[in-house]
């Protein structure tokens, strides 16, 4: 086995480094984590709610600029297509599960997302036998305002850290 010496440039680098004293520990948590206390951080339930929420206005609208209620309930039944199955899998995913192995929780993991999928396409598919004349236009607009929910929720959210690489 060949082994190659440490480059003189890798060496000075490491040596650089200088821990954080307790107070400049401190004020980095300060500055990273400095939302106000009554801001509460992001939670799966607020978001949930957030994606329902966005849901109905776009139903709403839906129904307002077309005059047609089934564009309202396509719609409608879209955004709960994407909201209920990701309820499922938070609720089922988020349990606490002590002393678990590991790849017993990977497993139940993807088998809750493939769980959390199948029920999208069951909902998908009972859309179209719920709602006569069907949008499917609109049914796929309240998905994608659903879906999108967890960016704009990341992007907005007071306290989350938003970072930009160049």
């Amino acid at each position: 086995m060949k082994t190659i010496a440490p480059d003189e440039a890798t060496e000075a680098e490491e040596s650089d480094f200088e821990p954080l004293t307790a107070q400049q520990a401190q004020e980095w948590r300060k500055h990273q984590w400095g939302w106000r206390k009554h801001q509460a951080p992001l939670s799966v339930g607020r978001l949930l709610a957030a994606q329902a929420m966005v849901g109905m206005l776009v139903a709403l609208l839906a129904w307002g600029l077309t005059g047609r209620a089934v564009a309202g309930w396509s719609a409608a039944c879209g955004a709960l297509a994407v909201v209920l199955p990701a309820a499922l899998f938070a609720r089922a995913v988020l349990r606490p599960k002590a002393g678990v192995d590991p790849r017993a929780v990977l497993l139940g993991f993807v088998g809750w997302e493939l769980a959390k999928i199948m029920l999208t396409l069951a909902l998908l598919a009972a859309a179209a036998q719920w709602v006569p004349g069907l949008s499917w236009v609109a049914l796929l607009v309240g998905m994608a305002s659903a879906m999108k929910m967890y960016w704009v929720a990341l992007w907005v959210w007071p306290g989350v850290r938003k970072t930009v690489s160049v």
